[in-house]
């Protein structure tokens, strides 16, 4: 992989990662567009960079949540801290029990496949509309609110389908307060990307040998700055009820999609 697909894939994940388009579908998408041709070790070892880089731009947007939930844990004490802790818990359950036991046949759905990215591309469309349209709460996510998040979050690892997108329009139209739907939404996922990250180094599939380590640094600094920027813009986007912009973006880049495959 050379470096101007680094930087461009870098940056593909770290605006979609946040944004409501499916960080997923996209480098799905990207991929076939730059006809990246690395080999299976190469390519796990770049996306768990890029996944890193993520992850890491949203402990520094909610560096203060973060402190103040660990804070509020270490009083020992049934806070709402605590409280929110065991939500995240909760909300990790469908997606960690997807991972464990279908991860080959959830594997085989990441190979080119654009029909099927262009279909859930226009699922997250549906699901953004009708969440910009609900009205505005000041409802916290409940303990049964989280677990329903996180089988949207679990379905979401689908090509194709926005994490972010689904995660926060399931929360809003449970009936839950923007903003903390779509603060619940980026720090829920952030054990799960660790875990993976750790999953995948642990299994021995990630190789070290003959890797562009210079396309790999610049692809994670570009998901990094990407990412700060993504993740600040969708709060005030969420805010501001402005995610049918990315329902049409996304029922677009979707029909184009679906259309290039039928014609392949």
């Amino acid at each position: 992989m050379n470096i101007i697909d680094a930087i461009i894939l870098g940056i593909i994940q770290g605006l979609t990662e946040f944004l409501p388009v499916s960080s997923s579908g996209h480098l799905e998408l990207g991929k076939a567009i730059l006809g990246d041709n690395s080999v299976p070790e190469e390519s796990l070892l770049f996306t768990v960079v890029l996944h890193f880089a993520t992850a890491l731009s949203t402990i520094v947007i909610f560096r203060k949540d973060i402190l103040s939930l660990i804070k509020g844990a270490l009083q020992f004490k049934w806070n709402e801290d605590l409280q929110f802790i065991f939500k995240i818990g909760i909300s990790m359950i469908p997606a960690v029990v997807v991972g464990l036991f279908f991860e080959e046949q959830l594997e085989a759905l990441f190979s080119g496949n654009i029909l099927l990215v262009g279909c859930m591309l226009i699922v997250t469309a549906v699901l953004l509309y009708f969440a910009d349209k609900a009205k505005d709460t000041n409802k916290k996510v409940s303990f049964a609110n989280a677990f329903v998040i996180g089988v949207s979050q679990a379905i979401a690892m689908l090509p194709g389908i926005s994490r972010s997108g689904a995660t926060i329009s399931t929360s809003v139209l449970l009936g839950n307060d923007k903003t903390k739907a779509a603060r619940f939404s980026f720090l829920m996922v952030v054990p799960l990307i660790f875990g993976k990250i750790a999953k995948d180094v642990l299994s021995g599939d990630i190789s070290m040998e003959s890797q562009n380590f210079t396309a790999l640094s610049i692809g994670f600094v570009a998901a990094f700055v990407a990412g700060l920027f993504a993740c600040t813009w969708m709060i005030a986007l969420v805010k501001k009820s402005k995610l049918s912009y990315f329902a049409m973006y996304c029922a677009i880049v979707g029909i184009i999609a679906i259309a290039v495959a039928l014609m392949n």
